[in-house]
This record gives structure tokens, sequence and C-alpha cells, in this order.
């Protein structure tokens, strides 16, 4: 039988199938217009809670005002002791943070709506991790010491970097860390950062990856480190080829000089050139490096310029992927200066003399850049317990504040890393 509706049923039953469609436009739009950018992790390192663990906020960018708001739940454990440093996976599914006072690397699952869970958790090959990098094929850390009987706090010794491969992400599971790479020189799964027939005590400070190749041929990892057992203290950036597995081979003429006490790499996204932050002499050193083509590919050669003048202190550096416009953090003075490029030399914005500068909070030790615009930028300040936020100007490399900018931290930040949210219009995809 077929079924006949009245009118004033039938005027109801359109109303209600409108409003209906409306909804559902209307919740599409919200999903696939959210304004929403980035998610942003800053680690704070101040020990709060019951067991001591630092904190990790997390923030979302708005891509109007790029005001940073924490997102619901935030902050979330560290899952250890004092967390140092942060990085991403490439298909950035997976945040991991490096916990010093527990020797180990936590990694979480990070949610659509940019929560955090954890996943898995290693100790690090050596002690007192400084920093963790990571590309689609490897995560890498350097260690404050090697793992030996006669390191300690109160007898140093060199540092090392260990190397865990890592397994890519699949539809039901995250990138899976693998057991660490073994070095066959000792047989050991960490690689010293000493200077060979040398004695002398070298303290790491950053970790670079670099790559001209996009299909993950000729990466390079550069370690910045000073010799502390010379006054005034020698700097150094000592370079490796990345092989099958992990294995680290000694670029040619490894390792480099640099200055007094480097505090901080970078390198543009072409893998052409890389930048170290002297916090001693208040100055950034430019380096480029030798293409694939070359007789040693992956050796640094000093650029014309360098050093290139900063502000005092310098903790902390950036370079746009997308512009070319490089970052540098001043902890002492807490501001940002802002440099052009033009083949590797850094200048002041517009050609100046006299530096472009920008206030942060006070004692900024991290910067960042967000990966879905290429176009904010952020700070973590850790004697203020805040974020600093900027948008930076494509066609000049200017920053303007954002809107309401310091944000509060928790106690003590010192890492900052960034996921892009996808589905916005402005997200990138994973690669």
């Amino acid at each position: 039988m077929r079924m006949k509706f009245n009118k004033p049923s039938q005027l109801g039953l359109i109303a209600a199938a409108s409003l209906l469609a409306a909804t559902m436009v209307t919740a599409c739009s919200q999903l696939d217009q959210t304004l929403t950018v980035d998610f942003v992790f800053v680690a704070s390192s101040k020990a709060a809670g019951a067991n001591n663990y630092g904190l990790i906020d997390v923030f979302e960018i708005n891509s109007e005002s790029g005001k940073m708001r924490h997102i619901p739940a935030s902050p979330f454990p560290s899952g250890g002791r004092d967390p140092v440093s942060e990085a991403v996976s490439a298909d950035f599914g997976s945040l991991f943070v490096a916990n010093q006072d527990d020797n180990s690397i936590v990694q979480f699952v990070i949610g659509t709506d940019g929560k955090l869970y954890p996943f898995n958790t290693v100790n690090t090959p050596g002690i007192f991790p400084v920093v963790i990098a990571a590309d689609k094929a490897n995560l890498f850390v350097v260690d404050t010491y090697q793992p030996l009987a006669i390191c300690s706090i109160a007898d140093p010794c060199s540092g090392s970097i260990g190397v865990f491969p890592l397994t890519a992400a699949t539809s039901t599971t995250p990138a899976t860390i693998g057991a660490p790479a073994t070095n066959p020189a000792i047989s050991a799964n960490y690689w010293p950062i000493e200077i060979a027939g040398s004695s002398d005590i070298l303290v790491p400070t950053a970790i670079q990856i670099a790559s001209g190749s996009n299909d993950g041929s000729n990466v390079y990892v550069y370690v910045t480190a000073y010799d502390s057992s010379v006054l005034p203290t020698a700097g150094y950036v000592f370079g490796f080829q990345v092989g099958s597995g992990g294995v680290l081979t000694a670029l040619p003429g490894s390792p480099y000089p640099a200055g007094t006490q480097p505090s901080a790499i970078a390198a543009d996204s072409t893998g052409s050139y890389l930048y170290v932050t002297d916090i001693a002499n208040a100055d950034v050193l430019g380096y480029s490096i030798a293409s694939s083509s070359a007789t040693n590919p992956g050796a640094l050669a000093t650029l014309s310029g360098s050093p290139f003048p900063a502000g005092n202190q310098p903790s902390a550096i950036v370079v746009d992927p997308a512009y070319p416009y490089v970052y540098v953090v001043n902890s002492l003075d807490s501001t940002i200066e802002a440099y052009s490029i033009s083949s590797g030399e850094l200048t002041f914005l517009g050609g100046s003399s006299t530096p472009v500068i920008y206030a942060t909070g006070i004692q900024p030790v991290a910067v960042g850049i967000d990966p879905s615009t290429e176009r904010f930028i952020f700070t973590a300040n850790f004697l203020s317990n805040t974020v600093s936020g900027f948008e930076l100007s494509p066609a000049e490399g200017n920053l303007v504040e954002s809107q309401f900018s310091p944000f509060p931290s928790d106690a003590q930040p010192t890492a900052v890393a960034a996921i892009p949210h996808n589905g916005t219009g402005a997200g990138v995809e994973p690669q």
C-alpha cells in the first residue's frame, strides 16, 4: 500500500529533512574548515605530579590569528623525569620525548585531536640524553656520556650518539622502534663523540639530519659538541653518513671546527646549508654541505661571511623550509633575530646594517615553525614559563606577534615540536 501524507505532514517532513541537511553541512564545514592548522607540543621539564614526571603541553594554532590554545586534557605526563627534547615521526603519527633523568625515550601516539597516548619506552644507549631527531628510517639520540662504568657526573667522559631503526607505520600500527644499531668498530650500540687520539671530554649539544634527496639516500647527521678540557672551550661539528640499518660512518674531515661553544644547529630544506649557533661568541657559523655528486658528499665547508653576528647567548635556530629566512633565539636577550638567506649567506632583513629583533618571554631556549603553513613561529621561554607566538610575512620575513602571545605553559619549558592538523585545507598530508 502506498502511504500518503497530508500537507502539514509533508511540510514537517521537508522541514526536518532540511534541518538535518543543514546540520550535516554545518558539521562537515566545521570539520573541514576548522581554523586549527597545527598541534604544538611543548615539553616542560620541572617535575610535576606523583611520579615527578615532566609535562607535555599541547596547543592548537589558529590559522587566522596565530593564537595558541591548550587542547582539552592538556597537559600530558612526559612519561619520565626532566624531558629535554622532542621529535615527531615522518608520518606525524608519533611524538618521541627524551627524558634525561631516566635515560629514556617515550613514544606517544598522536590522536587526530592532538591528544597523546603512551605507546612505547626505550632506554637510550648512553647516559643522560641531550637531544633527539627522527626521519623516515631512524630515530637518533645524543647522550651526554658514553655507557661506560667510568662515566659519571663526578667523573665525566665524552658523549655518544645512538641510532634506533624505525619500521614505518601501517594503517593499524604506529611507527615501531627497533633495536639500536651496532657500531661495528667497537661492537657496541653507540658511536663515541670524541677526537681520535685525544682523551679530552667532548660535551654534545645538538643534532641535525640533512638530506638533499627525496628518496632517503645520502642522509647525513651532524652533532655539535665542545671540548670542555681546554680553556677557552673549542667547538666542533661531527658529521656522519647514515647507512643501512642506521650504521654511521664518519664523514671525511670530521670533526669540523665550530667556534667556541656551539649550542644549536639547523639545516635548510634542500640539505645544502648548515648553521650552528655559538653561545659563547654570540654568532652563527654557516657551512655548505657537499652534494651527493661531490668528491666527499656531506662534507662541510665554511660559507663566505661566516660567522654571522647574533645576539647574546644564541640558544636555538630554525630555517624556514618554504621561505628564505632564518630565525635565531637569543636566550640572554630574550629575543628572536631574523635573517635573509642568499646562497647560504645570512644578512639582516631588508639588507639592514642593524639586526631585526623581536621580544620573546624570558630566556627562550627552543624555537619551531609550524609544518602546515610554515608561517607561524613559536619559542619556549624557560624562565617565564610561556610560549611566544609570531606570524611571519612571506614577502619580507618580518614577524608579527600572535594574538594574546605569550601563552602560559607549565614550568620550565625546554623543547617544542609540531605536526599539521590534516583536513583543514591549510594542512599537509604525511609523506
